[in-house]
């Protein structure tokens, strides 16, 4: 049961999929959209949107009889997957932090049945699938999934999930097994069609804001560390190793991620601090310019919460008081005459000049000796002509279970490549141009092969504007040595 009750929504993005995969052989791309493309939005949008998300991260997640699973419903992106025989679509949410995939199933009654995010929501239906087959409580993902032999299981007893968030939502259902098609790369920048199988929630039930209709989508699928993530489940059966990485191109939109061993270009590491829910790692010290921040020695560990968070499903960046005080006011040293001014709970400006030449770049350090480098124009935002407001926000003001929270989120993460290594245990970045491409390598074969930008606003059936943020997941599977 731990193993689902510990993944949480992290993120780095919360996307969806345009053919998910389950690899077989080599690789496999998801085409994804942002969830605001092409929509207006207010400064409260993000706030809002981090504080749905954030309520669920820090949600008690249980595992009753009735199931589990770690969905998140906030999230910036989403994508389509193909599931089943015939395939059908399905728009879910791609969160790096909750562990399973799963989908809304035909006998849920109050699943969402439209979305006001334009797309057209589906229920999946294991009886219109010649691949679909129920997973029992006596299999073992089902035993993986409880920690042991589940409580009250009888021969051909289906294998249940469910969670609790937070904010109040669940979801609940059963495990069920299908095919999952994906385009598998091919060659530089060349994809083809592939498909493989994979244990995925069959939600039955849905309340909160899952059950809603405002920005609805048909599930979630999960990027977390646990057994039960397609990764894990991938890697388990030998064909991928639990490596993957994203870019996110703030300045025109769209990116990559790839799962796979990424050899170009070359991330230092620093280490995951274990036993963690989240991708969780050791900032050391915070820097701006070349002074050093002047910090509590504890600052950085809050009794079990241990580590800052890297959550690219996270709009903003979210320190304590203890930091985010002494910060901003070493930011601000640099032009004292400003006049700040809040504008739906942020600090604001009016500013004619260039910010990267008027402001400091804030340095973060880690264990090991990395170094995350955030520009003036990474944390300051233009929200109309010479008013800047600054993207930093004060975790204490929150919640009381975030106000101790050093949270990082694609304030900090976009224009690098992030990269997750999960069999050793590490995670690092570089800045990086992402409208151009990396190069990843197929461990079976030793080819390696360029995975370049997308962005299919301007193709895509959903047609969500030219703002649509795209991500290329490469699926680089290979026999583990």
């Amino acid at each position: 049961m731990d193993l689902m009750m510990k993944r949480l929504p992290f993120l780095f993005l919360v996307v969806v999929v345009s053919y998910v995969s389950v690899v077989v052989s080599a690789t496999g791309v998801f085409r994804v959209h942002h969830k605001f493309a092409g929509k207006e939005r207010s400064l409260s949008d993000f706030k809002a949107h981090d504080q749905r998300r954030h309520g669920r991260i820090l949600g008690a997640v249980d595992i009753p009889l009735g199931g589990t699973g770690l969905p998140s419903e906030a999230g910036l992106y989403f994508a389509e997957i193909r599931l089943g025989t015939p395939s059908k679509s399905y728009y879910v949410q791609v969160d790096t932090g909750s562990d399973i995939l799963w989908v809304n199933c035909i006998e849920c009654n109050r699943c969402p049945r439209k979305s006001d995010l334009g797309i057209q929501l589906s229920l999946y239906d294991i009886h219109n699938s010649a691949s679909g087959s129920l997973v029992t409580c006596e299999q073992p993902f089902c035993s993986m999934a409880y920690s042991g032999q589940m409580e009250g299981c009888e021969p051909n007893a289906l294998c249940p999930y469910s969670v609790t968030y937070g904010d109040g939502s669940t979801t609940a259902g059963y495990y069920v097994k299908d095919s999952l098609q994906y385009n598998q790369a091919s060659g530089d920048l060349q994809t083809t069609t592939a498909n493989a199988s994979v244990i995925f929630g069959c939600g039955a039930q849905q309340s909160g804001d899952l059950g809603s209709s405002n920005q609805a989508v048909d599930g979630i699928l999960g990027f977390g560390q646990s057994n039960t993530s397609m990764l894990s489940q991938l890697a388990s059966s030998g064909k991928v190793k639990k490596m993957f990485a994203h870019c996110l191109d703030s300045v025109d939109g769209g990116g990559i991620f790839a799962i796979g061993q990424v050899v170009q270009p070359n991330v230092s590491t620093t280490p995951l601090v274990p036993n963690q829910p989240h991708y969780n790692v050791n900032l050391k010290a915070i820097e701006v310019g070349t002074d050093v921040l002047q910090l509590p020695s504890d600052v950085f560990v809050s009794g079990d919460k241990k580590g800052t968070i890297i959550d690219s499903g996270t709009t903003l960046a979210y320190l304590p008081d203890t930091v985010y005080t002494p910060l901003i006011n070493a930011i601000m040293s640099s032009q004292p005459n400003l006049k700040l001014q809040k504008i739906q709970g942020f600090l604001c400006f009016q500013f004619t000049e260039s910010v990267d030449g008027g402001f400091s770049k804030v340095t973060l350090q880690f264990e090991d000796s990395l170094s995350l480098i955030v520009y003036p124009h990474d944390y300051l935002f233009q929200i109309q002509d010479a008013i800047w407001c600054i993207g930093w926000q004060n975790s204490g003001t929150q919640s009381a279970e975030t106000k101790d929270m050093i949270l990082l989120g694609d304030l900090v993460l976009s224009n690098k490549l992030v990269v997750y290594d999960l069999e050793k245990q590490v995670i690092g970045w570089t800045d990086y141009n992402c409208s151009s491409s990396i190069k990843v390598k197929d461990d079976k074969t030793g080819a390696t092969y360029a995975i370049g930008y997308h962005n299919i606003s301007s193709s895509h059936h959903l047609e969500m504007g030219i703002t649509v943020l795209v991500l290329l997941f490469v699926m680089m599977l290979s026999l583990i040595c």
